[in-house]
């Protein structure tokens, strides 16, 4: 019953939908991050309304199948990405999610987890075909990361400090190699972003 209700929640706030409007002075825990080429107020919203909250214990799927958790990452910053095959936002920033990883390293890591419902063998034949250098078939197919974290439209990014506290959150695409997406990252540690 909670997967229905969840799945009819997330048809009915479309992929990449634009973001709620901020009011005419935004608050101090949300700001303006660059859009991208994208319209005023569609997407790009840094919130930072969560800021220190403890990461979910919910479960996912890891490469492998086997189940883990945000837990498992602790002791380094995790940069966490729910998306799904068929939203084009996603697609559209998955290429420079892959670059960061690849530019970042052990200092950072990038966290794609699918919220496809149609299983491993779709999203492993996705990024298969694109190519991605460090991408993996991470999998939440019962969209239960997206119910706990109170996250209705896809992609929604959620970076949390190396203790798993939350930081901030963006919803909408971006590009995750810009000057001004590293300012950001550089929150969780000086050292650990470039």
């Amino acid at each position: 019953m909670r997967t229905v209700l969840l799945l009819g929640l997330f048809l009915l706030s479309a992929c990449g939908s634009e973001a709620p409007k901020q009011p005419a002075q935004e608050s101090k825990t949300a700001e303006r991050a660059p859009s991208g080429g994208q319209t005023p107020g569609a997407a790009g919203v840094v919130d930072r309304s969560h800021a220190g909250a403890e990461a979910t214990d919910t479960s996912f799927e890891d490469p492998d199948g086997n189940k883990t958790s945000l837990a498992a990452f602790a002791g380094r910053p995790v940069l966490l990405n729910l998306w799904a095959t068929w939203c084009a936002p996603c697609v559209k920033e998955l290429p420079t999610l892959d670059a960061l990883q690849v530019r970042e390293g052990k200092k950072l890591q990038v966290l794609t987890v699918s919220q496809d419902m149609e299983g491993r063998a779709k999203v492993e034949a996705f990024l298969a075909k694109a190519g991605f250098r460090t991408l993996e078939a991470w999998l939440d197919p019962d969209m239960e990361l997206m119910a706990d974290l109170g996250v209705s439209t896809l992609p929604t990014t959620i970076l949390y400090d190396a203790k798993g506290n939350e930081v901030w959150r963006v919803t909408g695409d971006r590009d995750w190699t810009s000057g001004e997406t590293a300012a950001l990252l550089r929150e969780v540690s000086p050292e650990a972003v470039r």
